[in-house]
């Protein structure tokens, strides 16, 4: 049977591969996007995860269509890279209530159609940089670390109603962010990962399906990292 499935910032790069992997797996795929046109075979809505009542509208517009969201992949996020000292409150806001509070309130929206059916399955996609950090990006990782935080909360809150909350953490993924990174750049991040080259969209796609589906009913408040060995369990 086709569960609803929603995935934010779903429209291009990780989001994009999770939403097309999903789709063909049989799943009723939406996805959030805010500008731009939606990917073909996917339901598109338009959404700011940064306001309550455009969250609210875009999950009524999925559940019309596709019923309760069953699987939310919160994946929506931006980066506003800056060094500590330089580092304006707008460029830590932005992000913070893009990353972390969009999040939040996704998965809140979520949660209330999870628990009347007592099943579901919440994932967010983090970073490495969230637990490992990462220079000029003190926004970036407080935000991403906040989802493990959110996740093992939901978990603890939820568990006992058949939804788990779960966190993949991307290392360095080949995608258009990625491309536009200098080459001496690409090869130094390519030297600090064991597995000696970036990851596919693919290769996290392939993580959130299974963190997604049935098999992992009794996986809950995890951080699987899809890094290639970078981040070493931090």
């Amino acid at each position: 049977m086709a569960r609803s499935v929603l995935v934010t910032g779903g429209n291009r790069g990780i989001g994009l591969a999770i939403a097309r992997a999903m789709a063909a797996d049989g799943d009723a795929v939406a996805v959030t996007h805010r500008s731009g046109e939606a990917p073909e075979g996917l339901l598109g809505v338009r959404c700011d995860v940064t306001d309550t009542a455009s969250v609210d509208a875009a999950f009524t517009e999925i559940e019309q269509a596709h019923g309760p969201v069953e699987v939310l992949i919160a994946n929506a996020g931006i980066t506003q890279d800056q060094l500590l000292l330089r580092m304006s409150d707008a460029e830590w806001d932005a992000v913070i209530q893009t990353n972390l509070a969009g999040a939040f309130r996704c998965v809140r929206r979520a949660s209330m159609g999870m628990v009347r059916m007592k099943r579901g399955r919440i994932v967010l996609i983090s970073s490495v940089v969230g637990l490992y950090g990462g220079q000029g990006q003190v926004n970036y990782a407080a935000s991403k670390a906040g989802l493990v935080g959110i996740a093992r909360s939901v978990a603890r809150e939820l568990g006992g109603r058949g939804i788990t909350a779960n966190v993949i953490a991307p290392g360095f993924i080949e995608t258009d962010m990625t491309a536009a990174l200098p080459e001496e750049r690409r090869s130094a991040y390519a030297k600090l990962t064991p597995a000696g080259r970036f990851g596919s969209t693919d290769d996290v796609a392939n993580a959130v399906r299974f963190i997604a589906s049935d098999g992992a009913g009794y996986v809950n408040g995890a951080v699987i990292p899809v890094d290639g060995g970078l981040g070493m369990g931090h």
